[in-house]
């Protein structure tokens, strides 16, 4: 077994562009552009307020935090230098619990995209979409063993050939359309920018939103392997909140310009979206190319953030959070076993595609459960920035959210309130589709909730002293 101190010393081989381009492979997934697209021309609204109540604050508390604290462990450490070792270890659990219903979620558009490069119909096959999501996650888990500089350069040409260059593309072909005088699916008329608020049902995207623009803070955890993580981490995250931003913004818009609101598919929406553009410019043999990459860039999104939370969460183990089978290391620093362990709850959980309507209702609910359980621990990271404004406010930061405390709870304050709101928003159930039973739904989401938040609160109020010391006996 490799103790995390023998990680000490070792070379930074992460670069400020290949930190930056982890964290877009995080958050740009174009998987997301169909969820937005949803809004229609008041996606722009929606994408200004959770852009200003929720994303922004996750960049400059990030930031803050990263650069005060910039050794691994992220969240972990942050949250437990403000409120202790027992809400770290629940704040860490949480970020990388919160991927075990979201990782299906991300392969399921996997699969329909590589459905519509070999057979279309096969993008509402539940037992075909089971099958791929849980061959690429155990293929990502095998990629991930060989350890960080493999993994983030593997995410790094994946995110650049299959997320930014499609992403720019149905940008330019949305942007052409409309400029070309093409008929609109949506209105741009000022009006239209306003959403409806009188249905509640018409918010609860909303949810996903705030899920697609979620997880800057996890890179952080890279730390220790990158070269001067005081300056760079702040311009990587900031980059890279920028890009996404735009990204999902304009993508979102060209989707729904050219497919009906009733017809976007949350699994498979972007494809048609591509297959529309390219059969009205002759380029039909286009469409399965783009397939392939759309592939590749997803995967590499799955490959960033398998790694990230999981290393994580491994940190726990120098205080003995975490049981001696699940700290072990292997040669290349990777937790073997925890990935493995991470492997098996996530296949049983893609087992939920079997017994929803519908291959997109399966989709939402995974993502609801996963932006619920996520929202949580940015409460936690916002409450500590501002805990650690007041006990530790001698501790060196390279970047620091300007006006003092009333900076901070400014900027804290508006991501603790936003994340609430999200949070209780993925309770109710998307007018715009099909989910089945109410009483499913909501027992899924409740359960899942419960059932996530409790486990690692029992795991440290039973945990055993022959843990802490298991981890330190290695070390020496």
């Amino acid at each position: 077994m490799i103790a995390p101190s023998e990680t000490k010393g070792k070379r930074r081989v992460i670069g400020i562009f290949i930190l930056a381009m982890l964290n877009v492979s995080i958050m740009a997934s174009l998987r997301n552009l169909p969820l937005v697209a949803q809004f229609e021309f008041s996606s722009v609204f929606f994408f200004f307020a959770v852009a200003i109540g929720f994303l922004i604050p996750c960049a400059l508390v990030s930031a803050e935090l990263a650069t005060g604290w910039p050794k691994g462990g992220g969240i972990y450490i942050w949250v437990r230098e403000a409120l202790g070792d027992r809400w770290g270890f629940f704040a860490i659990w949480m970020q990388w619990v919160h991927n075990v219903t979201w990782y299906p979620a991300i392969l399921s558009f996997v699969a329909a995209t590589l459905a519509y490069v070999f057979n279309p119909s096969l993008a509402d096959n539940k037992v075909y979409i089971l099958t791929n999501v849980l061959v690429g996650f155990w293929g990502m888990t095998i990629i991930n063993n060989l350890g960080i500089r493999t993994s983030s350069l593997f995410s790094t040409i994946g995110v650049i050939i299959g997320t930014i260059l499609p992403g720019a593309l149905i940008i330019g072909l949305g942007v052409t359309w409309f400029g070309m005088g093409n008929p609109s699916q949506i209105s741009f008329a000022p009006k239209e920018l306003l959403p409806d608020l009188s249905n509640i049902g018409n918010l609860v995207f909303l949810a996903g939103l705030f899920l697609a623009f979620a997880g800057l803070e996890v890179t952080a955890v890279y730390a220790g392997e990158t070269k001067n993580p005081q300056k760079n981490f702040p311009r990587a995250i900031i980059l890279a909140a920028i890009i996404t931003f735009f990204l999902f913004m304009l993508g979102a818009l060209a989707i729904a310009v050219v497919i009906p609101q009733k017809e976007i598919s949350l699994v498979s929406g972007l494809m048609e979206a591509f297959k529309v553009f390219f059969h009205f410019y002759n380029l039909d043999w286009i469409l399965p190319i783009m397939g392939v990459l759309l592939v590749i860039g997803a995967i590499a999104e799955v490959n960033a953030w398998i790694g990230g939370p999981v290393k994580g969460l491994h940190a726990t183990a120098i205080r003995g959070d975490l049981p001696p089978m699940l700290q072990k290391m292997n040669k290349h620093l990777m937790p073997t076993n925890l990935l493995i362990f991470q492997g098996i709850i996530v296949t049983v959980a893609a087992f939920v595609f079997l017994f929803m309507p519908s291959v997109s209702s399966s989709y939402w609910i995974l993502s609801a459960l996963s932006a619920q359980t996520y929202l949580i621990m940015y409460v936690l990271m916002f409450i500590s920035a501002i805990k650690l404004r007041y006990s530790k406010p001698h501790v060196p930061r390279a970047y620091s959210i300007p006006y003092r405390q009333h900076g901070m709870w400014l900027v804290a304050g508006l991501g603790i309130l936003s994340s609430c709101f999200g949070f209780f928003i993925g309770f109710i159930p998307p007018s715009k589709l099909d989910t089945g039973s109410l009483l499913f739904y909501e027992s899924f989401l409740i359960l899942g909730v419960l059932i996530m938040c409790g486990i690692p609160l029992i795991i440290h109020q039973y945990r055993k002293p022959e843990w802490f010391l298991e981890v330190n006996k290695t070390s020496s």
